[in-house]
């Protein structure tokens, strides 16, 4: 199916250009996730959102808000070697203890050390002069697989694997394991940069007393919260 979506995608004469940054999909927040075979679920990894654009010689590496830090994350932009052009869409991480330490995320990067980065890849937008928003984010997934595993791609880049079915029992599963939730997306649905009912984020609560250590302002006040926890005489970053 995705094979075949893919080979007709961009045959028509006059095909779009390359673009450069694409605005990102943004997940809906919900209490519980969903179940059924109209979703697939993925570990939520708490890292930096990074978009890699590929253009030969032509890295890029964009944050959320279309920042170009390729020099921060150059060894992975570096990694991702395909002779074509694509677009992907993932997350960079610092695992520790075998889960993602944003903490420890922050620290490297402070540090310009790029040793420990991992990208988990999880989504393809564009391949060669396709573009792929339109098709299902099972197809799309699938090209991604394909274009890893075609080109031999090892680590530090990450193929996100996903888990169908219940997506409640995965939920449990993360929050077991301390991740920080599960992002669950529609099968069937294209890829809009916009906040979207496709994608629905579940985040685990821990219970305790968190002091809040920083923040990140909206428009509209503040949007984010960067939160603590006492551990002896240290204060550890938690989420």
């Amino acid at each position: 199916m995705s094979g075949e979506a893919y080979q007709g995608a961009g045959k028509k004469p006059g095909a779009p250009p390359m673009p450069g940054f694409i605005a990102p999909q943004l997940a809906t927040l919900k209490m519980k996730a969903p179940s059924g075979a109209r979703w697939i679920h993925e570990v939520k990894y708490d890292g930096y959102r990074i978009q890699l654009r590929i253009d030969g010689d032509d890295r890029r590496a964009y944050t959320r808000n279309g920042r170009n830090w390729v020099h921060k994350f150059s060894i992975i932009a570096g990694a991702f070697d395909i002779e074509g052009r694509a677009v992907v869409d993932g997350e960079i991480v610092v695992i520790q203890e075998g889960r993602p330490n944003f903490s420890e995320l922050q620290a490297d990067l402070a540090r310009g050390d790029q040793d420990r980065l991992v990208y988990f890849a999880f989504n393809l937008l564009w391949l060669d002069r396709h573009d792929l928003r339109k098709l299902s984010q099972l197809a799309r997934k699938e090209l991604l697989k394909g274009l890893i595993e075609s080109n031999n791609i090892k680590e530090p880049i990450l193929y996100s694997e996903h888990h169908e079915g219940d997506g409640q029992a995965l939920f449990e599963a993360a929050s077991k394991l301390n991740y920080e939730g599960i992002i669950s997306k529609r099968v069937d649905a294209p890829y809009r940069s916009e906040r979207v009912e496709t994608w629905q984020k579940i985040k685990a609560v821990q219970k305790g007393q968190f002091p809040v250590v920083g923040f990140i302002k909206d428009p509209i006040g503040v949007a984010a919260l960067y939160l603590g926890k006492q551990e002896g005489k240290e204060l550890r970053y938690v989420g």
